[in-house]
């Protein structure tokens, strides 16, 4: 039967058609792997940068574009001298002052290296006991709807206070700056924890709730293995937001309690009418600041399971 198929010549045309067609089918179907016409073997594709130089572009030049833009501007602006310096007379005295950042002539001369830690000092300080209070406050006043109805009127009273106006407060009752400036950063650190651990609690899933109630847990066990997993995000979003407050009012209490810290020197360049330390200083608390929120947007995305 085989020599008769090769034999016949109207079959054999047609079995060449029917391949031509089964071949121009396989390369309409797959497009991406071009056959060579001599061999019939498969060619190699082209290898591709794994790393997407355009998204890194479009993520680094619009930043750059923008303080370049901010630059040309205060040029301009100082060209013709005043009491503002230029950007090449601050850049000058920022490469001066950070040449030794961590000099010390005396309790109150000290580099601005020194000065940044002990702001950084206060702020882990107050805020840390800010997190031991505030969070576990929150997980009550979301849980127990009788102390929620009790604390959010005082909640809501005292939150809109300013930081400053309890630094008085803490003057008089420890009787020094530094404490003071602590129960500062305290007072303003622990309200955004303590809303929005409240928040993430009341909003767990009421199913989590009875399975509990069904299998008997204690209410550590409640806290420990359903509410904590669930506010998470919440509650870590009260911290990002508590530590940006932070560093904002300790700016504030060391110019006015005085001693050492990145608000305190700032005060004190003033006194001596240096406004290029006061810009550099503008950019360090900035640079500072926007650290410290990505430290913690870091951790929140670690904890992030959605």
């Amino acid at each position: 039967m085989v020599s008769a198929v090769f034999h016949s010549p109207q079959r054999a045309s047609q079995l060449l058609r029917e391949a031509k067609a089964v071949a121009a089918a396989s390369a309409t179907l797959s497009p991406t792997l071009p056959v060579s016409a001599a061999h019939g073997v498969p060619e190699a594709r082209p290898k591709r940068d794994p790393f997407d130089w355009g998204a890194l572009m479009g993520q680094i030049l619009p930043p750059l574009a923008g303080m370049a833009l901010l630059v040309a501007i205060w040029g301009l602006l100082t060209q013709k001298g005043g009491p503002f310096p230029t950007p090449a007379a601050t850049f000058d005295a920022a490469v001066k002052l950070f040449a030794n950042p961590f000099y010390q002539n005396g309790p109150n001369d000290q580099g601005i290296g020194w000065n940044i830690l002990f702001s950084l000092k206060r702020v882990a300080v107050g805020f840390g006991l800010a997190a031991v209070v505030g969070i576990p406050l929150g997980f009550i006043i979301g849980r127990f709807a009788l102390l929620n109805r009790m604390l959010s009127p005082l909640i809501s009273l005292l939150k809109p206070v300013s930081p400053l106006a309890w630094l008085p407060i803490g003057l008089l009752v420890f009787k020094s700056a530094n404490p003071a400036a602590i129960w500062t950063i305290f007072i303003c650190s622990i309200w955004p924890m303590v809303i929005n651990t409240a928040v993430g609690v009341q909003r767990v899933p009421e199913d989590y709730l009875n399975v509990a109630r069904v299998l008997k847990l204690s209410e550590w066990k409640i806290a420990t293995r359903i509410l904590l997993p669930s506010v998470m995000p919440y509650m870590l979003t009260g911290m990002r937001l508590s530590v940006g407050t932070a560093w904002l009012v300790i700016v504030a209490a060391e110019m006015l309690t005085g001693g050492v810290g990145i608000g305190f020197w700032v005060w004190d360049e003033w006194n001596n009418l240096n406004v290029a330390h006061i810009i550099i200083a503008i950019f360090v608390i900035g640079i500072v600041g926007l650290l410290l929120e990505w430290a913690l947007m870091a951790v929140a995305k670690r904890f992030d399971y959605s």
